[in-house]
This record gives structure tokens, sequence and C-alpha cells, in this order.
């Protein structure tokens, strides 16, 4: 769990757009990684698999605020349990600048496609409950009848 001063500093540098000298302020993987509490691997995953395309200094990455704001969504589509493909789909629509009701309705869609298939689990999940109570009760049952050893 992040400490207090921890989320100070998070939230403070998640609003510094530009650095000292006024430039576009810029993170590293190991920055990233921290502030969201994931893997530098995980970070490299999703840029493979197009959420997210650093610029390189030499060997390294150099992630801009862009950057740092779609791993942001991609890890808020991820709580919400859309696939990578879902994600990218809904974040490419956030940064195209044009009318939002597309990307707003596309959403609508894939969440009420979400909550049809947590309704559905959650059915599945509340008949294997009963059924496993079922089987205790038989069990208790059984064991009652029986002579203890």
């Amino acid at each position: 769990m992040p400490t207090a001063s921890r989320q100070a500093r998070r939230a403070a540098d998640a609003d510094d757009s530009v650095d000292s000298r006024g430039e576009p302020r810029t993170f590293t993987i190991t920055e990233l990684a921290q502030e969201f509490d994931i893997t530098p691997r995980a970070i490299r995953f999703y840029e493979d698999v197009g959420l997210m395309e650093p610029a390189r200094a030499g060997r390294n990455r150099v992630y801009t605020h862009r950057d740092r704001t779609r791993l942001k969504l991609t890890l808020r589509g991820k709580r919400l349990g859309l696939s990578l493909q879902e994600i990218k789909q809904l974040v490419d629509m956030y940064e195209s600048g044009t009318d939002t009701r597309p990307q707003l309705e596309a959403f609508m869609q894939v969440l009420a496609n979400h909550r049809t298939q947590l309704e559905q689990q959650l059915e599945d999940i509340q008949v294997t409950l009963a059924e496993i109570e079922q089987h205790e009760l038989r069990c208790r049952s059984l064991l009652a009848k029986r002579p203890k050893a």
C-alpha cells in the first residue's frame, strides 16, 4: 500500500506536465512502473500490443504525458475487465480529437456487454453455491447417522 507521502508525490508528479526548464515532462519505465505499481515487463507488453509508443533516447524508453495517460486508461480498462483490444479501440478513439459521441456510444456498448457477462457469471456462481450447500447438507446428514470412530 502506498504511503501518504508517496501518494502526495504521485499526485504532484501527475499534475506537472512540464519540468523545471519548461520542457514537456517525460517519464522513465521505472517511474511509470512505480507510480502505477506494475512491472516494467507489463509496460513493455502494453507497448507490444500498441497501447503505448514511447520515444527512444539511445536504448532507453522515454514516455510522454500522453503515454502516461494511455497507461492509466489501460489499467482502468483492465480493472473493468475489458480486453486489451477493447481498451486499444477506446483509447484510440479518445485521442482522435473528433466528436466524443461515437466513443461514448462504443464505451456504453462495451460496458453493456460486460454487464451481461458478469450477470451471467453471477448467476452461475449462485447456482454453484446452491449445489455446494446441498452437498454439504447431505454430507452432514450422512455423518450424523454414522457412529463416531
